[in-house]
């Protein structure tokens, strides 16, 4: 562990703010990364961050260093993304149609400004592919979804996915294995 989260984390376990919001800015971004690639939705994804950060702030004080601190808080991120999950599933009140319209990826934007045609159709055609892929993603399980993310949109590797997830290296690859053959299996009439 670097000395320097070493000494944040020793500090903000006695009451530090100040150091608590270093060791936080220090990992942030990498946090909000996970939670929108597993949430697919901005609004979403800010609020997995927030109960990231309030549990990460209830549990520092029993932070005992036996992993690294990215690992440990890599390890909430995906048990916060997780139960997110399975929260939404009973009280879903997002359809997937708001959310592809308000997405406001480039692909979008360019499709929205585009001046020719074939610019256009492009667009929608990429746009309807990621649709897709959202979709084939929502009907895997949350842990192999939660890999086959950490994977293929954020590049950790397996070993990192282990021990984020507290699993061990060849659980992590079924369910990789296991979330790509079904992927592939629902986008087979769409790339074909």
């Amino acid at each position: 562990m670097a000395d320097d989260d070493q000494q944040l984390i020793l500090k903000a376990q006695q009451g530090d703010v100040a150091a608590f919001e270093q060791l936080v800015f220090k990992y942030d971004r990498q946090v909000l990364s996970i939670a929108v690639s597993y949430v697919n939705s901005a609004e979403d994804a800010k609020d997995v961050y927030q109960e990231v950060l309030l549990r990460v702030y209830r549990g520092l004080k029993r932070f005992q260093f036996r992993s690294e601190f990215s690992t440990w808080l890599y390890r909430i991120t995906t048990n916060v993304c997780l139960s997110y999950r399975s929260k939404r599933r009973q009280h879903r009140h997002a359809s997937l149609d708001r959310d592809v319209e308000e997405d406001d990826s480039p692909l979008h934007r360019a499709s929205d400004n585009a001046a020719d045609a074939s610019a256009a159709d492009q667009s929608a055609l990429n746009g309807e592919i990621a649709m897709h892929v959202r979709d084939a993603l929502e009907r895997l399980s949350p842990k192999q979804k939660m890999v086959f993310t950490l994977r293929h949109y954020e590049g950790y590797k397996l070993r990192e996915i282990a021990d984020m997830m507290e699993l061990n290296e060849g659980t992590v690859k079924k369910y990789l294995f296991t979330a790509t053959r079904r992927m592939r299996d629902q986008l087979k009439d769409v790339v074909d």
